[in-house]
């Protein structure tokens, strides 16, 4: 049974456990014993067992009571160890933060645990979710439960930053699992292993307790097996928090409930400036796909024009290398976490020595860049530069939604590559997120869902891009190319 309830999803789970069919005590023996067992995917930094039968055992109590269940009751998931949690180490996948435990929990956690989701553990990640590709944590790398079908054996990247959120659904070892999202770390992950991940409108879920990489940028996300999953695990993430000054002071909708694949009525937009240049046919290919499967749920197709697509990556990676550069001042050695103190050094000596080995490379080099383009005399020439790039890339979507609803485009620009195969060169990496960046610049919602597989039998994603505060419109376009896909694949368990 225990096997077998691993195969569930969100929406699945939540009705079985109201319906008497199996208990949530049972869910989450199963979902322990899978994580327990998947020890080479390196996907959970921390296990927490107690914490999710503990919820579990309160939803069956509050079933037993004829008790209001949440919306979540019953549902064990995975935590990305960028949020917060109570009395559970939290350390953005960085050595500089080895052996902090949080005595407080992240406003966004906090909403799920009221909704009654348990707590499997803290999922690996990026070093302060900084690389696409899951190779920069301080705890090794997370392996994709994928493998290329000719039988290679090439341990293949899930994705970044959120790599253990996206291989730990995608391996059924929890039904659903936080992300963040600063330039496409839900979505492009999400795309790598054939699930589904949605980035809200900034704003919508809280940052508060969550570790910062940029202010501007950071925003929480689901990722889930399916779109309704997605769409009910949001709903109990988001909402006002009066302690973010950027939270959204706005209802949160019930997307679940709105949630509907008829697109009579759409215009759907294609931007021509998305068809860049030596993109794999067969990501071409899918977008076409798509496109047909948009016109089938009745939705009309209008080509747009969003003309500084391309100044959006270096915009990006001057930005949010800057807002890093600041946030990441705070670690210090001083007042938790690593303390690097040689013999008879002084406190200019300390700081030095604590960041020297606390960080990992790709934190430094973008600490690095961000100090570079906020210094005088070149702040100038690169950060208010990019802030007004920014500005403009905002208002060619502004534009874009004169004559259309949504934008459908590709979520990556390949299917996952092996590790190693793109870590020496930062720039290959930052190249994967071309397609993501810009709707995060504009901080507008955005998705990804499975479309079908490449050659290699690996997973592809298609991208759906809607105007602020439409989740429901992106939600609903998932959904579309979700019915029509019809992708069932999985990874073949190895681990």
């Amino acid at each position: 049974m225990t096997s077998e309830l691993t195969d569930l999803g969100i929406a699945a789970i939540r009705a079985g456990v109201r319906a008497g069919d199996f208990t949530a005590r049972e869910v989450a023996e199963g979902f322990i014993a899978a994580v327990a067992a998947a020890k080479p995917l390196n996907a959970f930094l921390v296990e927490t067992p107690d914490h999710a039968l503990a919820a579990a055992d309160a939803a069956d109590k509050a079933r037993a009571e004829g008790a209001p269940m949440g919306s979540m009751a019953g549902v064990p998931i995975g935590m990305k160890d960028l949020f917060c949690t109570e009395g559970v180490a939290t350390t953005a996948a960085s050595g500089i933060l080895d052996g902090f435990v949080p005595q407080y929990e992240s406003t966004v956690s906090a909403n799920l645990w009221r909704a009654g989701a348990g707590m499997l553990g803290k999922l690996n990640m990026d070093q302060f979710a900084m690389g696409s590709s899951n190779e920069t944590s301080a705890f090794g790398n997370v392996v994709s439960p994928w493998r290329r079908k000719d039988g290679g054996n090439a341990p293949l990247a899930p994705g970044g930053s959120s790599g253990g959120s996206s291989a730990a659904v995608s391996a059924r070892l929890c039904p659903g699992a936080t992300g963040t999202d600063t330039g496409g770390s839900i979505r492009q992950p999400a795309a790598f292993v054939g699930i589904s991940g949605i980035k809200p409108t900034y704003g919508r879920c809280s940052r508060w307790g969550t570790v910062a990489f940029a202010s501007s940028l950071d925003q929480a996300g689901p990722m889930a097996r399916d779109v309704r999953d997605c769409a009910i695990m949001l709903g109990a993430m988001a909402g006002f928090d009066a302690k973010d000054a950027t939270s959204l002071d706005l209802p949160v909708p019930d997307w679940e409930a709105g949630l509907s694949s008829d697109l009579k009525g759409k215009r759907i937009g294609i931007p021509k400036e998305y068809r860049v240049d030596d993109m794999p046919g067969e990501i071409d290919a899918l977008w076409e796909q798509g496109i047909a499967w948009l016109k089938d749920a009745g939705a009309e197709i209008v080509e747009v024009s969003l003309p500084h697509t391309k100044y959006a990556l270096p915009a990006y990676y001057i930005i949010a290398p800057a807002e890093a550069s600041s946030n990441l001042a705070r670690y210090d050695g001083v007042r938790y976490g690593l303390r690097d103190l040689p013999d008879g050094a002084g406190l200019q000596d300390m700081y030095a020595a604590t960041r020297a080995a606390g960080f990992g490379a790709e934190v430094k080099r973008r600490i690095m860049i961000g100090t570079y383009v906020l210094s005088a005399g070149f702040y100038d020439a690169y950060f208010t530069q990019a802030q007004k790039v920014r500005t403009l890339i905002a208002r060619d979507f502004e534009a874009a939604w004169e004559s259309c609803d949504l934008l459908l485009t590709p979520t990556a620009p390949s299917a996952a590559f092996a590790l190693g195969e793109k870590s020496a060169d930062p720039l290959a990496m930052y190249l994967n997120d071309v397609f993501t960046v810009p709707s995060s610049l504009a901080g507008l919602p955005a998705m990804s869902v499975p479309g079908g597989l490449d050659k290699d039998g690996l997973p592809l994603g298609l991208q759906i891009i809607g105007p602020a505060l439409d989740e429901q419109g992106v939600l609903n376009a998932g959904l579309a190319i979700e019915e029509r896909a019809g992708f069932t694949a999985r990874p073949q368990r190895w681990w």
